[in-house]
């Protein structure tokens, strides 16, 4: 980024190749539209090179593009949420992407169906989280970001960091505890 910030736009390719997928994968996760990800994706890095002259490298450039990418989802489910009102979840998840298209008679369907399933169960049990935490549960187990990145990215301090992530992983806890503890047939 800084060689961006030098001039040399011919180095704004590799961080475009480098951080688009896991950058998408975010955000898809976040507004839980493959499209609505694109969009926003290609927005972040607009709004990256148009700041590439006033870019200061006092974090990581991952923190600076991950807190700008939280940021537009934010205000993009926001938006969504105002101008259609509140959606249930039952239904943001009936017309959510399935994790896995498994073609029929595949041998060992019946342990992809129970993986897909499974799947399906954390992914709408993340999707229920309040976004704050959501976002903080996505940056922290699916992109690895240690604590100190999250909390710039979200605007925060660790400990209110620590106890927003306590909050959603007990949440979690509860809402898939059948998943570790399944009932006795």
């Amino acid at each position: 980024m800084l060689d961006v910030k030098a001039g040399d736009d011919a180095s704004f390719e590799p961080l475009l190749q480098k951080y688009r997928i896991p950058l998408v994968s975010f955000l898809y996760r976040m507004v839980r539209d493959r499209a609505a990800a694109e969009d926003l994706a290609q927005e972040v890095f607009l709004r990256v090179y148009r700041a590439r002259r006033r870019y200061s490298p006092n974090a990581k450039f991952t923190t600076w593009l991950f807190r700008i990418a939280t940021n537009l989802a934010l205000n993009a489910l926001r938006d969504r949420r105002y101008r259609q009102g509140e959606i249930s979840l039952e239904q943001s998840g009936e017309n959510g992407c399935r994790a896995v298209d498994l073609p029929d008679r595949e041998p060992g369907i019946e342990q992809h169906l129970m993986e897909r399933d499974r799947a399906a169960l954390i992914r709408r049990a993340i999707e229920a989280l309040p976004e704050k935490q959501r976002a903080a549960v996505l940056l922290h187990k699916y992109h690895e970001l240690d604590y100190e990145e999250i909390a710039r990215i979200l605007e925060c301090s660790e400990s209110a960091l620590k106890s927003l992530l306590f909050r959603a992983y007990e949440t979690l806890r509860v809402e898939l505890a059948p998943l570790v503890n399944p009932p006795k047939a």
